[in-house]
């Protein structure tokens, strides 16, 4: 009889050993950061960790009070991080951030910013989807429910059809059911799936102001109706690629084996990708240097030359600058600007970031 009890009893301790697994899961809910530069701590009020991202998205708890438990989650650049020192404080975690002083967090392989992670900043390895160039990470920690919104989740329908018959609304056919409507009701499985949603296919709200770089100058204006895709968010900027028809005279193509409209930030971003490739740049001239230890990016001794672009971006590049066109140089005055076809040696630098090229042309923008 006792043995009976028992038996009796062990679905009730099932069940409630798995409703405190579920429970917590239950409670998790996705938030998202409103406050640029909003503090990842290690503990509620204790080490400040890492700064977060505006509009980074992080999954979090429901607990009361001005804390949220929360957990961070993207994917690192694989050389920036290794393999972290024994020791009991490090128990769980299986990288260190290496790269000095920071290294960023994004939402993807090349994606949005989620965070930047300081050196010493320790991760738990995610093998999926992990390789040697882009690895999925994740760490546990606490934010300020003052610096994160609650992000609302999204409600799915069914499709719905006007039945001319009856004058009701049915569900509609599946896409790509070639099958007529017969007025009969639908089973189970032909019911249609809910359609996907792509994030990143947005429209603006009211007539928008559409810019060349963050703070730079205005390219043009966006009607609310305009399609846009939301190619990657910084702070408060979102990088859009507008939609839309031209005519075909008023385009100029780039030369063979030539790229235009790359950006200074994406060869940060994702530098190993650019190396070797020929961009077209238009960019401001600063000086004429010469290569030494604290640019070992560059030949020491060479001649390169430090502009600012490509415009209107506000960071620096370094150009290097072979015998055969020094002579070129002599003619710019500072601030002048230049195009430059150019090879990129590394898209950032060892210790600035600042992406390196070698010239192949310099000549007056047209």
């Amino acid at each position: 009889m006792q043995s009976s009890g028992a038996y009796h009893a062990l679905p009730v301790a099932l069940s409630l050993a798995l409703a405190a697994l579920v429970t917590p899961l239950a409670s998790q809910t996705r938030l998202r950061v409103t406050t640029d530069g909003a503090w990842f701590y290690q503990e509620m009020g204790g080490k400040r960790l890492a700064r977060l991202a505006r509009g980074a998205v992080l999954m979090g708890d429901s607990t009361p009070g001005d804390w949220l438990n929360v957990t961070l989650e993207g994917w690192i650049f694989g050389p920036s991080v290794g393999a972290p020192p024994p020791s009991p404080a490090r128990a769980g975690f299986d990288l260190v951030v290496t790269r000095i002083p920071e290294e960023n967090l994004r939402s993807a392989p090349s994606g949005a910013l989620v965070a930047k992670l300081p050196q010493g900043f320790l991760l738990a390895k995610v093998d999926e989807g992990s390789s040697e160039r882009w690895v999925h990470v994740t760490r546990a920690g606490w934010v300020q429910k003052a610096d994160v919104e609650p992000v609302a989740p999204v409600v799915r329908t069914h499709a719905l059809a006007l039945d001319t018959g009856t004058g009701r609304l049915t569900p509609g056919r599946r896409p790509g059911d070639s099958a007529a409507h017969t007025g009969s009701p639908p089973t189970g499985d032909s019911l249609p799936g809910p359609a996907p949603v792509d994030p990143g296919r947005v429209e603006p709200s009211r007539p928008t102001v559409l810019y060349r770089a963050p703070e730079g100058p205005p390219a043009g204006t966006l009607a609310p109706s305009a399609p846009l895709r939301v190619l990657g968010r910084s702070g408060e900027w979102a990088r859009v690629e507008v939609q839309g028809w031209v005519k075909s005279a008023d385009l100029q193509t780039a030369p063979p084996g030539v790229l235009v409209g790359v950006s200074a930030a994406e060869l940060r971003a994702d530098p190993e990708r650019y190396v070797g490739q020929v961009l077209r740049w238009t960019v401001q001239f600063i000086a004429v240097q010469q290569a030494d230890e604290l640019r070992p990016d560059i030949p020491a001794g060479a001649t390169y030359m430090l502009a600012r672009g490509p415009l209107p971006e506000r960071g620096f590049v370094y150009v290097v600058i072979p015998e055969s066109r020094r002579a070129q140089l002599g003619s710019l005055t500072p601030l002048a600007t230049i195009q430059v076809t150019a090879r990129v040696r590394t898209g950032r630098s060892r210790f600035l970031g600042n992406p390196v090229l070698d010239v192949l042309t310099l000549e007056a923008p047209p």
